[in-house]
């Protein structure tokens, strides 16, 4: 997993931990961030502390040294790949002529490079575990141009996401792997949700992690379909639509207090 110390990737983690998965992090939070709630070696503990196995790394996805050697370390650990999480995004939704380009830069790097090249460099292992998965936080690819009008850079770098899920799909549709994104229906609380301004004010009407979470289990475990024996490759869910699949009616549990009518829907859907 990129990223993974806190809000929807550590939540993603704890949940596959409660089966006893093996986790690999790679995130930036070695040290405690002043603004920032956790680092890599706490969401490993958390891991751990939850049922599974974690190894903690410090690493950077816009470094290739950092990303191989992840991969090599999570090989060499648990002795393969089964699932690759892409997690790890950067969000600035201002207005083209606001942008900085160092904000452009890194949402770049982090969202579609990162992305790419963690999939890329993972590709092996995945193969050889005979039924790998990736599993890609970003939108299905809406081409109303009003989300490209609202925050054309930040649209760019999600949307490249999403481009490296359709592509590596229809790439490798004949070999034992599916690639698919997730993505929440309503704002979810996030650490990049509170910074952004009256992001506490904003959050009240969002829904907690775990319901992405919970989605995320569900597209690994295969649960959301109709056999066991079925494999999806291609698709961007929306986490009501596979907790619906896996059959869950009441998503008020996943609220922080706000009615379901007053929750805030997230963004490109």
């Amino acid at each position: 997993m990129s990223g993974g110390s806190r809000g929807i990737g550590l939540a993603i983690a704890l949940r596959a931990a409660r089966d006893g998965a093996n986790i690999v992090m790679l995130a930036k939070t070695g040290q405690p961030h002043a603004k920032l709630e956790g680092t890599v070696f706490t969401a490993a503990a958390q891991v751990e502390a939850a049922g599974g196995q974690a190894l903690p790394l410090v690493g950077d996805v816009r470094n290739d040294d950092d990303v191989a050697a992840a991969v090599a370390a999570a090989v060499e650990k648990f002795g393969g790949i089964d699932v690759v999480i892409n997690n790890a995004s950067a969000i600035d939704l201002s207005r083209t002529p606001d942008v900085d380009m160092k904000r452009y830069d890194l949402m770049q790097d982090i969202n579609v490079r990162g992305t790419f090249l963690l999939s890329k460099l993972a590709l092996p292992a995945l193969l050889a575990s005979g039924d790998g998965q990736i599993l890609t936080l970003s939108p299905p690819l809406n081409l109303d141009p009003k989300w490209a009008g609202m925050h054309l850079a930040y649209t760019m770098a999600k949307y490249g996401m999403s481009l490296t899920t359709l592509g590596l799909a229809a790439e490798f549709k004949d070999q034992p792997l599916s690639v698919n994104s997730l993505w929440p229906c309503t704002l979810i609380d996030t650490a990049a949700i509170r910074a952004m301004p009256g992001g506490s004010r904003i959050v009240e009407a969002a829904r907690g992690p775990e319901i992405m979470s919970d989605a995320a289990h569900a597209i690994l475990t295969r649960s959301h379909l109709a056999t066991d024996a079925a494999r999806e490759s291609g698709r961007f869910y929306t986490d009501e639509e596979v907790l619906a699949g896996a059959g869950v009616r009441d998503f008020t549990p996943y609220s922080l207090g706000a009615a379901e009518d007053q929750l805030v829907p997230d963004i490109f859907l």
